[in-house]
Formats: C-alpha cells, sequence, structure tokens
C-alpha cells in the first residue's frame, strides 16, 4: 500500500513541475528595462517577481515571439569611455542564438563589447533558473523515503 501511495505521490509530483513548462509554451515573456549603475532596478542582482516588475516604473514583462530573452551589461571599469558604472539591459530578442543554446559570454553589439546572456523561456532574464530535473529528482526521493521508512 506504501509504494501505491509513493507511486501515486511521485506522479503527482512529476505532473505539478511539468505542468509550468506547457504553460511557458502558450505565453512567453521577458522582462524589459535598462539601469545604469546604482540607479534603477534593471541592474542584477534582480529581485523583482512579475507582481514587484508591473508596479516599477521602467520596468515591463512583454510578450515574446520568439521566446528567447537576453540581459546584457555594458561598460564599468574596463571601458574608458563609460564614467557612470556599468549599464544593465534586458529584453526580448528578435531570435535566439543559431545552436539554440541558453549561456552567458562577450559579444560586439552595436560595436560596442558587451557581456550578454541568452535564456528561453517565460521570464528567464531575471536570474540564473534551477534545473527543474535536480529539483524533481530531490524532491521524489523525499516522498519516497518518507513513505517507505514512515
Amino acid at each position: 500500500m506504501k509504494y501505491a501511495v509513493a507511486s501515486g505521490c511521485a506522479f503527482l509530483l512529476f505532473v505539478c513541475i511539468s505542468l509550468p513548462d506547457f504553460t511557458e509554451a502558450l505565453l512567453r515573456r521577458c522582462y524589459s528595462c535598462r539601469s545604469r549603475g546604482d540607479l534603477g532596478t534593471c541592474k542584477d542582482p534582480f529581485t523583482l517577481n512579475l507582481t514587484l516588475a508591473e508596479q516599477e516604473r521602467g520596468v515591463e514583462a512583454v510578450p515574446c515571439a520568439s521566446g528567447w530573452c537576453g540581459k546584457f551589461l555594458e561598460g564599468g571599469n574596463s571601458f574608458k569611455d563609460d564614467e557612470y558604472g556599468i549599464a544593465t539591459q534586458r529584453m526580448c530578442l528578435q531570435r535566439g542564438p543559431s545552436d539554440n543554446e541558453e549561456r552567458c559570454d562577450y559579444i560586439t553589439w552595436n560595436h560596442k563589447k558587451v557581456y550578454m546572456c541568452f535564456c528561453q523561456g517565460d521570464l528567464c532574464n531575471t536570474a540564473p533558473s534551477v534545473n527543474k530535473v535536480a529539483v524533481m529528482l530531490l524532491v521524489t526521493f523525499t516522498v519516497l523515503q518518507h513513505t517507505v521508512i514512515g
């Protein structure tokens, strides 16, 4: 009986974790904003959730047809023409990288060297995402352990 309950819990957990992937396929949005130095709320660490972002001036969650969001950091101490600190910009990209891989790297953007991150998913351009498979395995293991032992 305990194994049937554990199997049911594991299946329910799998459905709950997979559900966000389904909703992300229907609606893809990206944060859109720009900050320079210590001014604004677009800079890292980006601490706004969707509710707070809607209330914050200059920060929007915009629809993104490509599903690819980006964030880039421009300027800072390594660039002599920038005296106001690092500019952070978050946006929707018209298309993702040609290899469809999420990553961060230095690129040339509008004739300037910037550090850019590409990610795919709903509002993904906030911070590094947690690997859903690792979370699912950890929670499933915990549920099974408590069900079998308890």
